[in-house]
């Protein structure tokens, strides 16, 4: 008796223990919503439930079906596949969704009525964009069709049995490899419908070889709209997509735009005689705002709607009545949802919109819109990954809590947003802190100083699971919005145009002395990272000062001569970031690359990347690695095996990631 009465109380011992911080290993339990399709009369919302499996290291997602008003929650399916993507059929009685759960990703149709899945494709391409036609018989959807090209380089024939290599790869395309897809394979994107009752895809389209077209729309049951880059310098010109139609009974196809610029985006109105997109007159500025654009059906009377909106516009939907233009943007961190009428009169409509990310506090979110004007979205704050939310006219309702069964137990640190003046020339800098849970003010903390990456994106009032676990080990994390930063507009974003690395230093640094200003702030113990436009800054950080006692350069540039000739998207970066080529204007490259100060460098250092990281690519980190090692500075280059640019792409990722970092800094803190 005595034995199972000790048994049973270190076993009660063992379980109370349990910690009620947020852990590393609390990553594989967080969920989070994206994709919600609201029905067409308003009444139902689809959602896309995305969770993680600790077993495979995977990332799956089941389709949910849920009533406006919240009632009658439930899964359509189960299991751990990658089911995604829902659409409405335009009479809301059925959808259909994307899923691999037979291998490759197919179409599969719902109906309501009987609760029934059907199987509609069993295609051998990639699916995507997929559009109910507008008597709902038909399906629309592209795909990128493989093309075999003839071959320079010719082999003989090898013996039968024989185990020779591999042949040789042959690339004469000047954009040639993309992050997180590997190198470019020959072939072009193609349009194809299928019936509703399944069968073969038909392809409508003829895209000239090694083309992309994007977002294709129907205007009619004949007739679907789209835009793509068809320019014969497409490769080098990757900026200026048009919008097209295409008759699918002719084949005839039409350009609707022609300007200098992206035209992408297209949206018919509910009575087919007018189509919204978006786009720009291309300036060659490294950052570039979406306005709305309207113009009858058949590319007459175009005309830019003027706003009053200093912000970059995206996902724009048509109002029931035709008489508004839906639409995202983001403003001072926090995404939102706006409409305006086709003359202009701007309306703010919700804010709240949550990130897709709930890696790093990245804003961004996804909403749909009802033939009622109601609309569902993803809610998300600093204190939950995205959730559900419906609302109408302004209102705002939260339908879903998926991560309440562990954040009821779990502490998070408190996020408190901050205003500061740059040091450099009083520009206001929005920032935010998050400190660590039970956090006592009497007390002095260690800070890490976390930068976001883009450099043209923002950070904002986001859940991260990064920021919050490094707060879970007892440091206080600041992250910022320098001046580069989107969201506030048009000029405080081109405040770095060609001047990349720069006045954002001075605003970092900013905020670092400010929230030292608020006493509780260790200054022994200053740490700072950041990914990707994040690590070029910490990078180029630590070459200018030596007053962090540690630092984690995560996936940086470090020679912007080698960058613009290595990364995947060569025909874009040297001709909107700098003024010229690297060997016509070789000052201006090696004047803002972080190499060139590295024999400053005096912080103990940690390199990370992903070993298949086609943007920032592994020779970027391996240079800084080398000029730290060649000036005998404490360095280590950590490399994340199978990982492309976004390294938390798999949950064991992220969490070495993070474990990197506060091992790290754990080391060198005084």
């Amino acid at each position: 008796m005595k034995k199972i009465l000790i048994i049973f109380f270190i076993t009660v011992n063992v379980y109370s223990q349990s910690s009620n911080l947020f852990e590393p290993i609390d990553v594989f339990d967080l969920e989070y919503v994206s994709n919600t399709e609201i029905s067409p009369n308003g009444n139902r919302i689809l959602y896309q439930r995305n969770f993680n499996d600790i077993m495979t290291d995977e990332s799956f997602s089941n389709i949910w079906l849920i009533n406006f008003d919240g009632s009658e929650n439930r899964p359509i399916t189960t299991g751990n596949f990658k089911d995604n993507s829902p659409k409405w059929s335009n009479k809301g009685d059925k959808f259909v969704f994307k899923s691999n759960r037979e291998g490759k990703q197919q179409i599969y149709l719902f109906n309501i009525a009987n609760n029934s899945i059907q199987k509609l494709t069993n295609f051998q391409y990639s699916i995507s964009s997929i559009k109910w036609s507008p008597d709902d018989s038909y399906l629309l959807f592209s795909s990128f069709i493989d093309d075999k090209r003839d071959k320079l380089i010719k082999m003989p024939e090898k013996p039968k049995g024989a185990k020779w290599n591999d042949p040789p790869v042959e690339i004469t395309d000047l954009n040639y490899r993309y992050d997180g897809s590997g190198y470019r394979k020959p072939g072009e994107t193609q349009f194809f419908t299928v019936p509703i009752t399944g069968g073969t895809p038909r392809q409508i389209s003829n895209i000239p070889a090694e083309k992309r077209a994007f977002q294709g729309e129907w205007i009619d049951n004949n007739t679907i709209v789209f835009s793509a880059n068809l320019n014969e310098d497409s490769d080098y010109n990757t900026n200026n997509t048009e919008i097209y139609t295409l008759d699918i009974n002719s084949g005839i196809q039409k350009a609707l735009t022609s300007r200098e610029g992206p035209d992408n985006s297209p949206k018919v109105s509910n009575d087919n005689s007018l189509i919204a997109y978006l786009g720009y007159d291309d300036e060659y500025l490294s950052y570039q705002q979406n306005s709305i654009y309207i113009m009858r059906i058949d590319g007459s009377e175009k005309y830019k709607i003027e706003l009053d909106l200093d912000r970059n516009i995206s996902n724009i939907y048509w109002s029931g009545d035709d008489k508004k233009i839906f639409f995202q943007y983001d403003d001072n961190g926090i995404t939102k949802i706006g409409s305006t009428t086709l003359d202009g009169k701007l309306d703010f409509i919700i804010d709240e919109v949550g990130g897709l990310s709930f890696s790093r506090p990245y804003s961004g979110g996804f909403f749909s819109l009802s033939k009622n004007d109601r609309y569902s979205f993803t809610y998300g704050t600093v204190y939950n990954p995205a959730d559900l939310a419906v609302g109408y006219k302004g209102s705002k309702n939260r339908l879903t809590n998926l991560n309440k069964d562990l954040f009821d137990y779990k502490k998070l640190g408190n996020v408190e947003e901050m205003w500061y003046k740059s040091s450099f020339d009083g520009e206001m800098i929005q920032g935010w802190i998050v400190k660590p849970p039970n956090f006592d003010d009497s007390k002095k903390y260690p800070l890490i100083l976390e930068i976001h990456g883009g450099p043209h994106t923002n950070y904002g009032f986001h859940f991260s699971s990064e920021v919050q676990l490094f707060a879970s080990k007892g440091y206080v994390v600041l992250y910022t919005n320098p001046r580069g930063s989107t969201s506030y507009g048009k000029e405080f974003a081109n405040l770095i145009h060609h001047n990349y690395p720069s006045q954002d230093y001075d605003d970092l640094i900013s905020g670092v002395d400010n929230l030292i200003e608020r006493g509780y702030i260790d200054e022994n113990n200053l740490f700072v990272t950041g990914g990707s436009g994040g690590g070029v800054l910490t990078s180029w950080i630590i070459g200018k000062t030596d007053r962090f006692a540690a630092a984690v350069v995560a996936k940086p540039v470090i020679n912007w001569y080698s960058f613009v000739l290595y990364a995947d998207n060569i025909g874009y970066f040297y001709k909107y970031w700098f003024k010229d080529l690297p060997w016509v204007d070789p000052e201006s490259y090696l004047k803002r690359s972080p190499i060139s100060y590295v024999g400053n460098v005096k912080t103990p250092t940690m390199v990370l990347t992903g070993e298949k990281d086609y943007r920032t690519p592994m020779a970027e980190s391996e240079q800084f690695y080398a000029g730290l090692k060649l000036n005998k500075v404490e360095s280590m280059l950590v490399r994340i095996p199978n990982a492309s640019h976004g390294i938390a792409s798999k949950p064991s990722n992220l969490i070495a990631k993070v474990n990197a970092i506060i091992s790290w800094f754990e080391k060198y803190k005084k």
